[in-house]
């Protein structure tokens, strides 16, 4: 290069300054437009030079130093710092490794100022953007910074250049000019001896969400430099969270409150940035400070849960020390862990074993929050993918639909719900999704059976939404519904079936309401309104709530006619599904109140609304229905693709027609719907030709005007079912005949002669049909057939059926066989008896005495445990049926007030005995029985006393089984005479405190209390009386306790009617009574308040007090009583295998066994010979009744005149002649 021709100026030090040729000096004399010119042409030449210009260099080195004078770096003109920086980032090129500049404050001022200058690197539309670029570039690529290594104070300049740089990246930056910056940042990092807590901070800051947030690209420089630089950086990283985490420093850096922020940022970045903190986070895990603890869970949550880490498979250690944070004591933190787990679940199935263990555990938290967390976790990851859950998983939503708090319990079925609907409805996963959550229509219908109306609320919107989307085509829907019902199993089907019972009943309940409003005002009317919007707000939300909302409806029911005409249309059996949505949705907009977005009353209504509303049946659907069916038996249909066979599919579809032709018998009336069940009744299937007639029977009242053809074709084969088909099929076909033909007497009677004179005891297979039409018969139509049945009964069920044995049982010494094992003759007797019960039932009266010796019949058959004839022909299974046949009789029997008062005490406690029968099955379905018909207000309060006798069942089930019943007895008693203003008038029959005098009489007469002073038989008859005490006393209803104690006191006031001169059946009686008094004073504190009314005691079990007779003896000692309330029970059990054991002569001493009490029922001592020891409690009752002394050694074990006895009790059945 040639030399410059300018003339040199000295400058102050004395050096020569030489200038590039053609510029001239640069001084403060000249404009900074001047300056400008000249400095550019000076980039120019120094931006040419290249660092083997030893000459040029020597040359311009004055010009060098001149350009880091202070009128330079301090010139206010942005142009001149620029060019004056780009000079001298090329003047550090050129003279590299040695920088012409000595002075570390000179340097620290040239660096500092060439770093102010990269702020023009900000706006890249600006014309000086390219110089700006330039000079990052020539400094990254020189590596220029790095000479400040040599300065004390290097951080400064380090952290002004890093926060420099961080603030002017945006994005409007290219590549190029984000990896100059890289380059020259990373530089300084790798070749430096550490990074400064200062300038880790001006890197750590761009990852906290606030800043990250106002400048994406300032992070994106950050994550990608501390990529570049993670050997590096580090160890200094480590240091850093070391002293906040461990240490407690916090002071250290301004970043110490964002250090889980900064963790989780830089994981995400490179977990390899964390390998020295990890253990620190598994340090504050362990944290006694719960707040603390549950920010580390928060964090380790996100690191643990994110789609691409694998921490929990590098650091065990830390993974099994956070799932320990599950079971942490702090709330917040065990609702962080379980949180978590969802979207682990979903990033990390491999993880699921793991978490499953601890989500059991948390799935019964004490804290409802965790519990409904828990099931959130588990059902977003099964919405997201089924294969993420589990069974077990799926298990632990299923136990939550049991849940104590209504919160859990509703996400639990509701999330059950929504799978379902997803993988079995739309079958969005397979077939294989589709088995693994075909339990939830089970589960879900089977919350129906909850006593919260909460819960049936729920099941029945889930039911109109999910299982059966209401909102489908009728075909579509019909298809669904079809099949649902196919595929669920018994309880849920009972379920089901109750839920559209209770809708109709609601509806039947809103359509008498309406009838009300078509009334004349008055008291009468008032009442009843009242009455039944009472009834309609139990079957509502918050039923106290609910009765405002139900008023307030009422009223405007009353002011408004066309909205009573809308809710008559809804409630119409002749109302379609597409009807009740336009009818509910008018009904809504009329009640809606613009100005209150929020209306509660408006809520309740469509409550009630979409209860009442047909959304899923009508004409159409019942249609779409028999079609299918249609389609199952002509093999057309698509049964083995839902999974259901078509013998299943047609008899499923039949007991659906059947039960919805209960709740829309209007629905069914058209020739092709009959025609079909036509069809079904020439069908094989026994189950399917009964559904058929029972559909008949319930929807035909108007076949025999409207559809002339159909009756024609129907009555014969009603009349061959009523003789030849099955029982049941007999029975419904009789009651079908009697319910819907004109000519039902004519029609009967063509039935009852040919029957009547064919009965064949010889032949007992074919008896069983023949009885069931008959006993039908005569119950409904009694007037006409009365009579020709008394010389059947007479002269053919009893003296040629049931007093004969005309077969030899099977002695295999079990208790119980299955239907199919009965012999048919033991079918015969059976129905025999339920043909006497039919009879008498249909009779209502008593004027010929039959009841009297029905009953003694009855009787006789329970003393002698089924065998009538007491020739030992009979099989233990087989007398088990006619003890229950008989037991269940008189229950029959009793529920007929004519009938119930002509039981004597004696075989009312004949029946009640049947409930400690020894075999497990009469027990169980007696007490079933017996349930059935007190829930239902059917049988006299006396009844409910049976249930004491439970407590000698020593089967755990059959005990639970029994205090439930008492409960729900109890229950619905004390709400009908809530309900029930009348019922006041009746409080002796329906008041359930009144139960005592009952159970104490039954309990005085029990035949193993033979001794009243004998402790273990006190303590047997306390556990007994405390059975039904405890259900009793668990309110103090209207001074309830002081009442029963009161009851039990006037009864030692009383002697005891059915024996009332024997002295030792009385002192029994009072015995009880201060075992009973024993226990109340016992158990409440508030017995001993005055009673609030006189106690009625039942004079068919106690006489009138006599003025005289005080009774103030006390019949059970001082030692006995203590021993009664703290003594051990005894270990045996009561009832030994089945029953218990009977120590008094003359009882069979029953032996506990070892085997299923459900099963084959072999009782060791079946196979006894002695006749004397085979007598049951009935013998021993009937004994002591009699007044033989069971347990006196010299008395007989059984009387001697059973049979004449026997003959004694029918003989009043057989007509004189």
């Amino acid at each position: 290069m040639d030399f410059p021709a300018t003339q040199p100026k000295p400058p102050a030090d004395g050096k020569i300054i030489y200038y590039p040729p053609g510029v001239k000096e640069i001084t403060d004399k000249i404009t900074n437009d001047e300056v400008v010119k000249r400095l550019k042409m000076v980039v120019k030449t120094f931006m040419d030079m290249d660092q083997d210009s030893e000459d040029e260099k020597q040359q311009y080195l004055p010009l060098a130093l001149h350009l880091a004078s202070e009128f330079f770096l301090r010139n206010p003109n942005k142009d001149v710092r620029l060019l004056v920086a780009c000079c001298l980032a090329d003047i550090f090129r050129i003279y590299a490794p040695e920088a012409p500049y000595t002075s570390h404050d000179k340097l620290k001022d040239i660096f500092l100022f060439i770093t102010r200058q990269l702020k023009g690197l900000e706006d890249t539309k600006s014309p000086q953007f390219n110089r700006y670029f330039y000079l990052l570039e020539n400094l990254a690529w020189v590596k220029s910074y790095n000479i400040c290594f040599e300065l004390e104070d290097c951080n400064e300049i380090f952290i002004q250049l890093f926060r420099t740089l961080f603030s002017v990246i945006n994005n409007s930056h290219n590549q190029k000019v984000q990896m100059h910056m890289l380059d020259l940042m990373s530089s300084i990092i790798m070749e430096g001896d550490g990074v400064t807590q200062e300038l880790l901070d001006s890197i750590l800051i761009n990852l906290i969400p606030a800043h990250k947030n106002l400048n994406k690209q300032a992070f994106d420089l950050a994550k990608v430099l501390l990529k570049r630089t993670v050997q590096t950086i580090e160890p200094c990283i480590a240091n850093f969270f070391n002293q906040v985490l461990v240490l407690g420093k916090s002071s250290v850096s301004d970043l110490s409150e964002h250090v889980f922020d900064l963790i989780q940022e830089l994981f995400a970045i490179d977990p390899h940035l964390l390998l020295s903190v990890m253990p620190q986070l598994e340090f504050k895990l362990k944290s006694n400070d719960g707040e603390e603890r549950l920010a580390v869970v928060r964090l380790l949550a996100k690191l643990f849960g994110s789609k691409d880490s694998d921490l929990a498979t590098q650091n065990r250690p830390l993974w099994q020390c956070f799932l320990g944070r599950f079971n942490d004591i702090h709330v917040p933190v065990r609702l962080e862990s379980v949180k978590f787990a969802s979207h682990c679940l979903m990033n990390h199935p491999d993880l699921a074993k793991d978490l499953t263990e601890y989500l059991k555990v948390r799935s019964h938290d004490p804290e409802e929050a965790i519990r409904h967390d828990v099931i959130v976790t588990i059902i977003t990851a099964g919405k997201r993918d089924l294969s993420l859950v589990n069974d077990q998983l799926l298990g632990f939503v299923r136990e939550r639909t049991l849940d104590k708090r209504w919160r859990v319990r509703k996400e639990a079925m509701m999330g059950l719900a929504q799978l379902y609907k997803k993988y079995c409805l739309h079958a969005e996963a397979g077939k294989d999704a589709a088995e693994k959550v075909s339990w939830i229509k089970d589960k879900l219908l089977h919350i129906y059976y909850q006593n919260s109306i909460d819960d049936k609320l729920l099941v029945e919107k889930i039911f109109a939404q999910y299982l059966v989307p209401h909102n489908l085509e009728t075909e579509e829907r019909m298809k669904c519904l079809y099949y649902l019902y196919a595929s669920l199993d018994p309880n849920a089907v009972k379920a089901l079936n109750e839920m559209w019972k209770c809708q109709n009943l609601l509806r039947s309940h809103v359509r008498e309401l309406l009838d009300l409003h078509k009334q004349p005002t008055s008291e009468a009317n008032s009442s009843a309104m009242f009455g039944k919007l009472m009834t309609i707000a139990k079957n509502l939300p918050d039923p106290g709530k609910a009765q405002d909302f139900v008023k307030k409806f009422n009223q405007v029911l009353g002011d408004d006619e066309k909205l009573r005409s809308q809710l008559e249309l809804l409630i119409s059996p002749t109302c379609s599904c597409k009807q009740a949505d336009v009818c509910v949705r008018e009904i809504a907009r009329k009640l809606a109140n613009p100005k209150q977005p929020t209306n509660p009353f408006l809520e309740m209504v469509k409550f009630l609304l979409e209860r009442i509303a047909p959304v899923h049946i009508d004409s159409e659907a019942i249609s779409a229905l028999v079609k299918l069916m249609n389609k199952s038996i002509e093999g057309t249909a698509d049964d083995e693709e839902e999974g259901v066979s078509p013998d299943t599919a047609i008899r499923a579809g039949l007991e659906l027609l059947k039960v919805l032709s209960f709740t829309h018998p209007t629905s069914f009336h058209s020739a092709e719907t009959y025609e079909s069940l036509l069809q079904c009744l020439r069908m094989e299937d026994d189950k399917v030709a009964e559904a058929a007639i029972q559909i008949f029977r319930n929807t035909g009242h108007k076949i025999e005007t409207d559809l002339p053809q159909i009756r024609s074709t129907l009555i014969p084969i009603l009349h061959q079912k009523a003789k030849r088909g099955t029982p049941h099929q007999a029975k419904q076909a009789v009651h079908c005949i009697h319910a819907i033909f004109s000519n039902k007497e004519v029609q009967l009677a063509q039935i009852f002669e040919p029957l009547s004179r064919s009965l064949n005891a010889d032949v007992p297979e074919q008896l069983i049909t023949p009885l069931v039409s008959l006993g039908h018969i005569s119950m409904l139509a009694p007037d006409q057939f009365a009579s020709p049945m008394k010389s059947v009964v007479a002269n053919f069920i009893v003296k040629d059926l049931l007093m004969n044995d005309r077969s030899t049982g099977e002695k295999n010494g079990k208790l119980w066989s299955p239907d199919e094992e009965v012999s048919p003759e033991v079918l015969a007797k059976v129905q025999a008896i339920k043909l006497l019960v039919r009879w008498l039932l249909g009779m209502k009266n008593n004027q010929s005495k039959s009841a009297n010796s029905t009953l003694r019949l009855l009787s006789a058959m329970l003393v002698s445990e089924g065998d009538l004839t007491e020739q030992k022909r009979i099989s233990k299974s087989d007398m088990s049926r006619l003890r229950l046949a008989a037991g269940s009789a008189i229950m029959k029997l009793a529920q007929e007030p004519c009938y119930h008062e002509i039981i004597t005490p004696e075989q009312f406690q004949l029946c009640a005995l049947v409930i400690n029968d020894e075999c497990y099955q009469v027990r169980q379905i007696f007490a079933q029985k017996l349930h059935k018909a007190l829930v239902k207000l059917l049988l006299p309060l006396e009844y409910m006393a049976i249930f004491a006798l439970c407590a000698k069942d020593p089967v755990k089930e059959r005990r639970a089984h029994a205090r439930q019943c008492l409960l729900k007895n109890i229950s619905i008693r004390r709400e009908y005479i809530k309900q029930n203003p009348m019922a006041n008038e009746k409080l002796l029959s329906l008041l359930p405190e009144y139960v005592v005098p009952y159970m104490i009489h039954l309990l005085a007469h029990d035949p193993d209390f033979t001794k009243p002073q004998d402790v273990d038989q006190l303590r047997d008859i306390k556990e007994c009386l405390w059975f039904m005490l405890e259900v009793l006393m668990t309110k103090n209803e209207n001074n309830s306790h002081a009442f029963m104690k009161k009851m039990a006191e006037n009864i030692k006031l009383t002697r005891d009617a059915q024996s009332p001169d024997e002295p030792k059946a009385n002192e029994k009686l009072y015995t009880v009574c201060d075992v009973a008094l024993c226990v109340i004073n016992s158990k409440s504190a508030l017995c001993n308040a005055d009673s609030p009314k006189d106690p009625v005691l039942p004079t068919k079990f106690f006489t009138q007090p006599e003025k005289d007779f005080c009774n103030d003896r006390n019949y059970i000692t001082e030692e006995t009583r203590v021993l009664l309330l703290t003594g051990k029970p005894k270990p045996t059990g009561v009832l030994g295998a089945v029953n218990k054991p009977l120590s008094a002569t003359g009882r069979r001493p029953y032996i506990r066994s070892t085997g299923s009490e459900t099963g084959s029922n072999i009782s060791v001592n079946s196979e006894l010979s002695s006749p004397a020891g085979n007598r049951s409690r009935y013998m021993v009752f009937v004994v002591n009744c009699t007044g033989i002394e069971s347990n006196s050694p010299n008395s007989q074990p059984c009387f001697q005149s059973t049979k004449p006895q026997v003959h004694l009790y029918i003989i009043d059945l057989v007509p004189c002649t």
